[in-house]
């Protein structure tokens, strides 16, 4: 269980604050202290109850907002996840709900065919067309589809490529396949070898379910 919040008078900042909740070995693995504060801020790292700026500088006790329940029913919740992509995208479940992140999901593995696919998957669209119920009970899996992003057939060498309401496809490009956040249009770049861009992670996951797996989280920085 994640330690409580430390008070928010002990700090000067929020700043402070954000990186109070991280950890050396977080600091470690993370790109930077500004990468680090803004997953504190987004409950990926810390706490989890973590005061937003406004609260924080109104001094807030960060005790009320445990009180806060989540305005929509998370398809996760009260789920036994054995798998760590069920949890990672648990995690992540209620941050592309609301807005405050948008996960690109890469998946390699076999269809139903026993053929070898790969899909580039829009996290947040996905949430909004699919039943998760089913993913997260393990009744189903969540299989790349040729209305994805970006999605590979290897067996036949079939690709097709989609925009969706969060991200544009830059195919064309230098650099390879790109993404371009239609909030912020800041660009994701899933080139391994590469930056993967500004405000965005590239996170592998280990998992028992699928050959290839890595989540890339964009934190979304709208215009005030």
């Amino acid at each position: 269980m994640a330690a409580a919040a430390p008070p928010a008078l002990s700090f000067r900042t929020y700043e402070e604050y954000l990186e109070s909740q991280l950890t050396a070995l977080d600091m470690y693995y993370l790109e930077s202290e500004e990468v680090g504060r803004q997953l504190v801020e987004l409950g990926f790292r810390g706490s989890g109850n973590v005061l937003q700026r406004e609260e924080f500088e109104a001094r807030a006790p960060a005790a009320e907002l445990t009180a806060v329940a989540p305005q929509k029913s998370l398809a996760s919740a009260g789920k036994e996840l054995k798998d760590n992509f069920l949890r990672a995208l648990a995690e992540r479940e209620e941050a592309n709900w609301t807005g405050k992140i948008s996960s690109i999901i890469f998946i390699r593995d076999r269809n139903s065919h026993r053929q070898e696919v790969s899909a580039y998957i829009d996290y947040a669209h996905r949430l909004t067309t699919d039943d998760f119920e089913v993913y997260f009970s393990g009744k189903k899996r969540l299989l790349p589809r040729n209305t994805d992003l970006s999605f590979y057939n290897w067996d036949r060498n079939v690709s097709t490529s989609n925009s969706s309401p969060n991200y544009e496809v830059i195919a064309e490009d230098d650099s390879g396949l790109l993404f371009k956040n239609k909030s912020d249009r800041k660009i994701i770049n899933v080139d391994p070898k590469g930056y993967p861009g500004d405000n965005t992670t590239r996170t592998p996951v280990e998992t028992d379910l699928y050959h290839h797996v890595v989540i890339y989280d964009h934190i979304i920085r709208r215009g005030t």
